[in-house]
C-alpha cells in the first residue's frame, strides 16, 4: 500500500486529492522563468527571481502535504550556454538562496542536497553547498535535491566512467555489473526514483533530466509558466497523477 511509504494514519481526501495517495517523490522541471519575463517586458534575470519564489512555494506546498522528496532541475549542463549576463544573474540568485537557506532550513526542518558536477562553481558558492548539506544532517523534514550543472547523460558518463575505475583496479569485473551498481554510482543513490514528474512551461520533453530514475515516473505538462505556478497547479498535477494506473511493466 503507498500509504505504508508515508507511515502515516489515514486521511480522508481533501477535495482535490487523497491525502492517503501523495507521490512519494516529486520532480520538476522549473521551465518557463524567461518568456514570463519578456511577457512583461522585463529582462529575462526578473524570471528567474520570481522563479526562485514559485521554487520555495512549490516546496512549502508539497512539504505540507506529505512529500517525502522534491527534486528540482535548476540549472543544467547546457545552461552555461546562455548569454553570460544570464548565467551571472543566477548564480548571484543562487547566492542570495543559499544564505538565506542557511536561516531557515532548521525552521522549516527541510534536508538540502544538491546532484550535479559542482566543481565549475566558485569557492564561496561550494562551501555555501557544503554548509547547507551539513546543517542537513540536523533536520529532519522533506528533503530536496536541487540539481546545479546537471545533465542525465553527464551523469551516466560519471556512472559508468567509476564502474571502469573499479575494474581497472580489479575490484570488479565487466560481466558482474548489475542494474544496482549503476544506481548506487549515480548522484541520487539511496534516493527512490521519481513518482511524479511534472513540467511547467508548455513544453512536453524531459531535457536530460533524471533520464534512469523517470524509467517509471508518471508525467504531467503544464502551460503554465513556472513563475505562475501555484498550489491550484500543483494539486492539479497531483490529482491528475492519482488517477493514473502505475504496472511498472506488468499487467
Amino acid at each position: 500500500m503507498q500509504v505504508a511509504w508515508f507511515g502515516k494514519k489515514k486521511q480522508k481526501a481533501d477535495d482535490d486529492i487523497d491525502l492517503n495517495h501523495i507521490p512519494r517523490h516529486v520532480a520538476i522541471i522549473m521551465d518557463g522563468n524567461g518568456r514570463w519575463a519578456q511577457r512583461r517586458g522585463l529582462p529575462r534575470q526578473a524570471g528567474h527571481s520570481a522563479g526562485s519564489e514559485a521554487f520555495r512555494r512549490a516546496a512549502d506546498t508539497l512539504a505540507r502535504l506529505g512529500v517525502e522528496v522534491l527534486t528540482v532541475y535548476a540549472f543544467s549542463t547546457e545552461n552555461w550556454k546562455r548569454p553570460a549576463e544570464e548565467v551571472s544573474a543566477i548564480m548571484r540568485l543562487l547566492d542570495k538562496y543559499l544564505h538565506e537557506s542557511v536561516r531557515e532550513m532548521q525552521e522549516k526542518n527541510i534536508r538540502l542536497y544538491f546532484f550535479g558536477d559542482l566543481t565549475p562553481f566558485s569557492p564561496e558558492l561550494r562551501k555555501l553547498i557544503a554548509e547547507t548539506e551539513k546543517i542537513s544532517e540536523t533536520t529532519t523534514g522533506m528533503r530536496v535535491n536541487v540539481c546545479l550543472n546537471y545533465g542525465g547523460r553527464d551523469e551516466l558518463t560519471r556512472a559508468c566512467r567509476l564502474l571502469a575505475e573499479d575494474c581497472e583496479k580489479g575490484k570488479l569485473h565487466a560481466s558482474d555489473i548489475t542494474g544496482e551498481m549503476v544506481e548506487s554510482r549515480l548522484y541520487s543513490a539511496g534516493v527512490p526514483d521519481p513518482d511524479l514528474l511534472i513540467r511547467p512551461g508548455g513544453e512536453q520533453r524531459f531535457s536530460n533530466f533524471l533520464l534512469w530514475q523517470l524509467a517509471y515516473t508518471e508525467f504531467v505538462f503544464s502551460d503554465v509558466l513556472w513563475p505562475d505556478f501555484g498550489e491550484k497547479e500543483i494539486r492539479a498535477a497531483i490529482a491528475e497523477y492519482q488517477h493514473r494506473k502505475r504496472r511498472f511493466g506488468g499487467v
